[in-house]
């Protein structure tokens, strides 16, 4: 594995087991008999750049990265393949949900396990990278099937690959003639940024359009060295997009979702998608309703930048895939039409054309 997975880049140790967590004080030994059993399930990393931000054991950061006995509790309505990636997986490390796209999962490692993540079950240490023939594998599957124009590479994270690795599956993506976009979602910059280095970003080098979408859930994991490590993605001229995941008592307010999106825009990062919680055991606890979603993003309609506006967007249980959940302005069901403004304020459209005309013939 140690040819493949690109070596950390940060000194210290990448926190992996309860003993580590009570001895920095993330949390308490009390809990240590509780936490053994959420390890036998679900793995732990803090690298050091992530732990550093922790300033306390229940801050924003710290939520998103120690585990808690409250992972042991699973809610009725939470799934153990919650999009239905299983289900839609035709050959291992391919999913393949839409008709023009399909997901390429080269390893299932990640610089950090989030204690949300919809494929906690399957990421880890133990998860590793797809094997050479299962690579072959995937990648002779998407050279067969021509309608598909786009590839994510996901995981786990593709940016925690080596740069050997990674180059092989760009180039071998590149030298499709259908496939014409090369996405990839990735955690690094900001839970290890000294992983970005110039023979990484080297791999990436294609004539195809490449765009990363970096995740971050809080203004704070922008710091000097994630914006340092963004800028040298982007002056490969790849365009950096954002995903963030809406999460009680991390970015469910105001002011922590200005920020938040305040600090992409800053960063030259266009928020894309700002993701409902999708239900995966044991992450009740970070779930915010639709509805409170939908009532924050329109308080803050019109008090950020357009640039800063991500959609709100729900993917539907089972695998049916991603759905916008607005909030919505206009109301199609009134008479005369009517729209309301960021303010909450009703206006009419009455004299504006809304419908199709009637043909007369």
């Amino acid at each position: 594995m140690s040819e493949k997975v690109n070596p950390p880049g940060t000194s210290g140790p990448v926190l992996r087991s309860v003993a580590q967590l009570v001895a920095h004080g993330l949390v308490p030994e009390s809990q240590s008999e509780a936490l053994d059993a959420v390890a036998k399930q679900f793995a732990t990393a803090i690298p050091p750049a992530f732990r550093d931000l922790i300033t306390h054991a229940d801050d924003p950061i710290a939520r998103q990265v120690v585990p808690t006995p409250a992972e042991l509790h699973t809610a009725p309505w939470e799934m153990h393949d919650p999009i239905g990636d299983d289900a839609l997986s035709p050959v291992p490390g391919i999913v393949h949900r839409y008709a023009d796209r399909a997901l390429l999962k080269p390893l299932l490692v990640c610089p950090l396990y989030c204690r949300f993540c919809f494929r906690r079950e399957h990421v880890g240490p133990d998860g590793g990278l797809l094997s050479e023939e299962d690579l072959t594998r995937a990648l002779d599957w998407i050279a067969d099937h021509p309608a598909i124009s786009e590839i994510i590479l996901t995981g786990g994270d593709p940016l925690m690959l080596s740069p050997r690795r990674l180059r092989r599956i760009i180039e071998a993506l590149s030298a499709m003639p259908h496939i014409q976009t090369i996405r990839l979602h990735s955690r690094v910059p900001v839970a290890d940024p000294a992983r970005i280095t110039p023979a990484l970003l080297d791999a990436l080098e294609t004539d195809r359009a490449l765009w990363v979408v970096l995740h971050a859930n809080h203004a704070s994991e922008m710091t000097a060295q994630a914006r340092s490590a963004t800028r040298m993605i982007q002056s490969r001229a790849i365009p950096v997009l954002s995903q963030s995941v809406l999460l009680r008592g991390i970015n469910d307010t105001e002011e922590a979702l200005e920020a938040l999106l305040r600090a992409f825009v800053t960063a030259r990062i266009k928020p894309y998608y700002l993701h409902q919680l999708d239900p995966a055991p044991g992450t009740a606890h970070f779930h915010v309703p639709i509805d409170e979603g939908r009532a924050l993003l329109a308080r803050l309609r019109g008090r950020v930048t357009g640039l800063a506006w991500p959609t709100y967007v729900l993917d539907i249980p089972g695998g049916a895939g991603k759905v916008p959940l607005g909030p919505d302005y206009y109301r199609p069901d009134t008479h005369p039409g009517l729209v309301r403004d960021p303010c909450g304020r009703s206006h009419t459209l009455d004299a504006m054309p809304l419908k199709k005309p009637v043909s007369e013939g």
